[in-house]
């Protein structure tokens, strides 16, 4: 059986950065000294005119790509997500959001999976800072493709979006002929019947090795990958739900604002069902490799196993 193939999103992110600065010369690219993590450097190896390294100066780089907007660029603004949302955080607020200027902020080594840097580059608050700006569109892509797809729609969609970009290497789940990206529309992976797993990132692999599992054990699963968090796919959600009557929501994120708090939000007020939430429970995470970590806190196909399979039993 061949391996499966791995790429880390930010890499797609970088290859799609300079694929789309040779399509329209309105695109410039911006880093806060951390081009070679965040990919961003390739773009400026391909057009220095057009990026801009600011420095460790990351509510700066903001401004900065809010008056390039105002001027009629289309800025990338990029950085760890740890401080592009949380050190940045006010002047995304009232520089880009408020004023609902079209910045794009793609903002990579979030989650556990940044492994070794440890808890304080790890962000999981991210997709709730961002999720709480009115008008920001909050995307969160499982894989090479749909990270690709990602940045191209953020490119052509007129106004504020945060996309949430990985370190780790992770599985190409999309390479498949039928696969269709649209902002704000979730993917249905496989069809089910007795439990609806909705997961987001890095989630998407780990909910289907969870599936698998399941499915022996003969649980009959749905997977929704919901790489728009915000808008929501609430239509798929329901119907789901509606179906299955049973949900459990999958992030490598706090559970605290994500996305599985916009779903609860969502079914509590048009179709109440159910719902269990798995991802990192009001908690900071710690050193350690990307996989070992995964594991510690339950995110792997395993965890995320044991935690839905106990979900279920409880219910008998």
């Amino acid at each position: 059986m061949s391996e499966v193939k791995k790429i880390a999103t930010r890499e797609s992110y970088g290859q799609t950065l300079v694929e789309l600065g040779a399509e329209n010369p309105d695109i410039v690219v911006m880093d806060a000294d951390l081009a070679a993590a965040t990919k961003t450097g390739v773009f400026g190896k391909a057009y220095p005119d057009r990026f801009f390294d600011v420095g460790i100066a990351e509510g700066n780089m903001m401004g900065i790509a809010a008056g390039l907007a105002a001027s009629g660029k289309i800025p990338f603004a990029s950085s760890f997500a740890m401080f592009a949302t949380g050190r940045a955080y006010e002047q995304i607020r009232n520089s880009i959001g408020y004023p609902k200027l079209n910045v794009k902020i793609c903002a990579s080594h979030a989650g556990i999976t940044v492994g070794e840097d440890g808890a304080s580059h790890q962000c999981l608050e991210d997709i709730a800072l961002m999720r709480s700006i009115p008008g920001m569109v909050v995307m969160n892509p499982a894989d090479d493709i749909e990270a690709k797809a990602a940045v191209r729609a953020a490119a052509e969609y007129e106004g504020p979006v945060y996309i949430r970009l990985g370190r780790a290497a992770v599985p190409v789940i999309n390479d498949r002929p039928d696969y269709k990206f649209e902002w704000g529309k979730g993917i249905k992976i496989q069809d089910g019947k007795d439990v609806t797993l909705v997961a987001t990132g890095t989630m998407v692999n780990s909910a289907m090795e969870a599936a698998k599992m399941l499915e022996a054990d003969g649980v009959s699963v749905e997977i929704l990958d919901i790489h728009t968090i915000k808008p929501l796919d609430e239509d798929m959600i329901i119907e789901s739900a509606k179906k299955t009557g049973k949900v459990v929501t999958l992030e490598e994120h706090s559970v605290i604002g994500g996305l599985g708090s916009a779903v609860c939000e969502a079914l509590s007020e048009k179709h109440p069902t159910l719902v269990k939430k798995i991802g990192v429970y009001d908690t900071f995470g710690e050193s350690g490799s990307a996989a070992v970590l995964m594991e510690k806190y339950e995110l792997d196909g395993k965890g995320v196993y044991r935690q839905v399979k106990e979900f279920l039993d409880g219910l008998k």
